[in-house]
């Protein structure tokens, strides 16, 4: 699924943004369902000020499982994402798209990542340089996303990551940060 909020013909690299976690907070075992559930991360605002839209296009990438798991429907998801978008926006920071995966992590589709439908679609959709693009994520399968689209990986230590290390120890990635605050020290 995608909603692209700002079109760009223009060639770029991209930065694709995991949503929870990443932008926005996250535990593990807990859904985002109503848009009071959402608490944007002020270190997610203040680094994402700083990426310079002329040489970016903000992509956010993002499994959303309550979907297929029937917590809540496609159109609260729509919901629940332009309010994101929107409190960004409020905070000049400029979104180009949104693309989610909405089935449940047995349905065995091509956009849950790890798997890269998601990339695959935004590259359709927007000019992308994607050997110069990053990708940030709180979890592991955002980086093994990163590594099979051929894009360099950023580990944030915010939403799910403290539970990523217990469960997997380890976790490969080209960069880690705190959080996104020194973003722009990578890009």
């Amino acid at each position: 699924m995608r909603k692209i909020y700002i079109k760009s013909k223009l060639k770029k690299n991209a930065l694709f943004l995991d949503r929870d976690g990443v932008i926005n907070k996250d535990a593990p075992g807990k859904y985002i369902k109503s848009l009071k559930d959402i608490k944007i991360y002020p270190s997610a605002i203040k680094g994402l000020r700083k990426i310079d839209s002329k040489k970016y296009h903000l992509i956010i990438i993002t499994n959303q499982s309550a979907v297929g798991r029937g917590y809540i429907d496609i159109e609260m998801a729509f919901k629940i994402n332009d309010f994101i978008v929107n409190e960004l926006k409020r905070n000049n920071i400029r979104i180009n798209a949104i693309y989610f995966c909405p089935h449940s992590p047995w349905d065995n589709c091509e956009c849950r990542k790890p798997k890269t439908g998601l990339i695959k679609e935004a590259l359709q959709d927007f000019d992308i340089i994607i050997k110069d693009s990053f990708l940030v994520g709180d979890k592991k399968s955002d980086m093994e996303m990163a590594k099979k689209a051929g894009i360099k990986s950023i580990f944030v230590l915010t939403g799910q990551a403290k539970s990523q290390f217990k469960k997997y120890g380890v976790i490969n990635s080209d960069y880690k940060l705190k959080d996104l605050r020194a973003i722009n020290k990578i890009l």
